[in-house]
């Protein structure tokens, strides 16, 4: 009998052991639930708190310059100024606001030429278009605006960081329409050959900003612009209010997933011609690059334009955030010298 009672607890045992075993799992399942529920209700609350905040931002999200119609969709363009030579400024990659974040430098401008800021589809106050962001579409869209805008070239074109390439290809294929190029710590093609973009990396962000997770990261909406420009306090809050809905848009990434493509079709095409003035960063600021190199790439470019110059700058890579008066000084001796 004591065989038979030692095995039938041995079975019990193991009965307990799974009864054990599957009560863990539920407990398990159970937890995993609710955390997974919390999170999504706490999602659902940063998401309405945005949409709320958006709302209540309507007006200070209103356009500063005029709305001109490109390919069935609205592209904002702001015009200042007078004067026989039109200044074109065209922002870099992600920056939110473009007629924000070059105002403290076109203010000094104005007065002598007629200054125009396009800001690209889902840049601005432009429209949020999914649609293809190739070299070609960027540039004709430019192009168009301009044109809707009353505005007729040749134009000084003006570019900061990642526009440069697009300044360039203009360059190449429509020369007539470009008298100069004054690159703003602008890109050359050279630049993209060992760059690292991280596009799973920034859909994740674009992901973040549509719900509304950038609202609870302190600071993160404080530009250069509005950290060292000469911004007005309601340029600053209308600056933040489009830094929230204009991070990492859909628009923004498409053109990020061509930019490689695009240098390449740039770079094949060669150096061109023309007047040419870059202002150089030390490289910090989010290049990516370190300082030797970063300046070391765009003078060796330089160095293929026939009378080419460049003036280099002990500041991040949003120059015209911070050395404004030294650039606007500059770029008038530069021009009234052509």
């Amino acid at each position: 009998m004591i065989p038979v009672m030692a095995a039938q607890g041995r079975r019990y045992a193991c009965f307990g052991e799974e009864e054990s075993a599957m009560s863990r799992r539920k407990r398990v399942r159970k937890i995993i639930f609710i955390v997974i529920l919390a999170v999504l209700m706490l999602l659902l609350t940063v998401y309405i708190n945005h949409q709320l905040r958006l709302n209540a931002e309507a007006e200070l999200r209103l356009p500063l310059g005029q709305m001109v119609g490109v390919e069935g969709h609205n592209m904002s363009i702001y015009v200042d100024g007078t004067g026989e030579t039109t200044l074109v400024f065209m922002s870099g990659g992600g920056t939110c606001s473009p007629i924000l974040d070059f105002k403290s430098l076109y203010s000094l401008l104005s007065g002598k030429y007629q200054i125009a800021v396009v800001e690209k589809f889902g840049y601005g106050f432009s429209d949020v278009v999914d649609k293809s962001r190739d070299i070609d579409s960027i540039l004709e869209d430019t192009r168009t605006a301009l044109a809707a805008a009353g505005l007729n070239a040749p134009y000084v074109l003006c570019p900061h960081s990642m526009s440069g390439l697009e300044a360039l290809y203009w360059a190449q294929k429509y020369p007539d329409e470009v008298s100069a190029i004054i690159g703003l710590d602008m890109a050359v093609p050279e630049y993209y050959d060992s760059m690292t973009i991280n596009i799973p990396l920034m859909r994740a962000a674009g992901w973040a900003a549509h719900l509304g997770v950038t609202r609870f990261i302190p600071g993160i909406s404080d530009s250069d612009a509005i950290q060292h420009g000469t911004l007005s306090e309601t340029e600053k809050e209308i600056y933040r209010a489009l830094f929230f809905s204009r991070t990492a848009t859909v628009t923004m990434l498409n053109e990020m997933e061509r930019v490689k493509e695009n240098a390449e079709k740039v770079d094949s095409l060669g150096v061109p011609q023309l007047p040419m003035l870059l202002f150089l960063s030390d490289g910090s600021g989010g290049t990516g690059f370190d300082k030797e190199t970063w300046r070391k790439i765009p003078i060796q470019y330089l160095s293929q334009v026939e009378g080419g110059e460049y003036i280099e700058l002990d500041c991040p890579h949003y120059v015209h955030d911070y050395e404004y008066k030294v650039i606007s000084e500059q770029i008038i001796a530069f021009l009234l010298a052509r």
